[in-house]
């Protein structure tokens, strides 16, 4: 059976939002037993941006969504539905899209949080894509939003120097797309049975049994076994990629660029070289961000149009990896 074309769709707009605090690796070195060049030979971060107390996701999200409502020329009645991806929403309940369509002025549309760790932002753009594509809505504001510094232990040297603090989103919507314009194939996968190599336990319950437990000693904070998570990384994120392309008939050559989640400058490169990409078809910018987790990609997709590095037609592979296990991809004609 031939996969759907969910065609008819642009972006409209893009918009990021950072806290102000901006820290070095130099600075993370003070705290723990690492040094700056050891953190950026091993993970291709320089600095990242970490929230004063008391700043939440919510306010992260409510700036990137309004820079991308003024770059797209439109206003919040014009939405119909929010989705925050997110893995530190401020509350349980409500949701962090329900207090952002309230504080945007939105209401009533939609709003609808996922928790699919660094794959949250195109996991959403593929909700929203099918969304749009059935023709019951017509814009979607997507936003990856994430306080990671909140769920940080800054004692475990194997995770503090990784995470950064950031939001980011798309506007998505029929309105003035060409045909053929948006979306070409879109995966969501998962492995759950592969859990306990990123996780964050908020109890004992939590913590996996087995005497080769990564935990770190502090419940509420994110826990990773990062050698297992890299080689994960990089075989599920390449042989993602490769299944998007072959579903769709595009050959890697066609791609204008690839916009991967941010987690490794040494995976990223690995994958590239896999696939025999040149440099300049995979973004990376997590030198100046670290991981923002569901953030990230559209970190880079919000650069990317800012700089205009992609113009309308271009072919755009998004993919990300997260805890969960969880996988993506997105294809795009732009």
């Amino acid at each position: 059976m031939p996969l759907p074309r969910l065609g008819g769709i642009r972006i409209a707009g893009t918009g990021m939002a950072l806290p102000s605090r901006q820290v070095s690796n130099a600075d993370i070195a003070q705290t723990v037993d690492t040094t700056a060049e050891w953190i950026e030979q091993r993970t291709g971060i320089k600095s990242r941006f970490i929230s004063p107390a008391g700043q939440t996701t919510r306010e992260l999200a409510v700036a990137a969504a309004r820079q991308a409502l003024a770059n797209a020329g439109m206003t919040p009645s014009e939405l119909d539905l929010v989705i925050v991806a997110t893995m530190t929403p401020d509350m349980a309940c409500p949701s962090t899209a329900a207090l952002v369509v309230a504080e945007l002025g939105a209401v009533p549309a939609g709003a609808l949080d996922i928790s699919v760790a660094c794959s949250g932002f195109v996991y959403g753009m593929n909700h929203a894509a099918a969304l749009i594509a059935s023709g019951f809505y017509k814009t979607i504001l997507v936003i990856g939003a994430e306080t990671m510094s909140r769920i940080t232990n800054f004692e475990d040297r194997r995770t503090c120097i990784l995470f950064g603090d950031a939001a980011s989103c798309v506007i998505l919507t029929s309105k003035g797309a060409v045909p053929g314009q948006g979306c070409l194939h879109q995966s969501m996968n998962s492995d759950g049975r592969a859990w306990q190599e990123l996780y964050l336990p908020t109890c004992d319950a939590h913590l996996p049994a087995g005497p080769n437990s990564t935990f770190n000693g502090k419940l509420g904070t994110l826990q990773m076994n990062g050698q297992e998570v890299f080689k994960f990384a990089v075989t599920t994120t390449q042989k993602a990629i490769e299944e998007a392309l072959a579903a769709s008939g595009v050959n890697v050559s066609e791609l204008a660029m690839i916009v991967p989640h941010q987690s490794n400058f040494r995976i990223l490169d690995l994958i590239r070289t896999r696939l025999e990409l040149k440099p300049e078809q995979v973004y990376v910018n997590i030198d100046r961000y670290g991981n923002t987790s569901a953030a990230s990609v559209g970190l880079c997709l919000h650069e990317l149009m800012e700089t205009k590095r992609l113009k309308q037609g271009d072919l755009v592979l998004f993919a990300a990896i997260g805890g969960g296990m969880a996988w993506t991809t997105s294809l795009w004609r732009l």
